[in-house]
């Protein structure tokens, strides 16, 4: 169920771009607080998830924005 929570909320964030941008800047500036903010959100959105499961979920993903998001973000991820 967990993987399920953090491919639903990587779906829901990704629909929002303002919010795309918004984890995408503070992820090139604190890679940390980025994933806490993605965990958060998942909270709030009823999909709670680790930033262990996030990152699963990331690394899952054949998709080349994701995975340039995640070599600018690496620090954190």
């Amino acid at each position: 169920m967990a993987s399920s929570n953090a491919a639903s909320l990587y779906a829901r964030i990704e629909s929002d771009p303002s919010q795309t941008q918004a984890l995408f800047r503070q992820a090139l500036q604190d890679p940390n607080g980025a994933m806490q903010a993605i965990c958060q959100l998942g909270q709030e959105l009823g999909l709670p998830v680790t930033a262990e499961e996030v990152k699963a979920h990331l690394a899952s993903l054949d998709d080349a924005n994701t995975n340039q998001w995640v070599v600018k973000a690496r620090g954190g991820l």
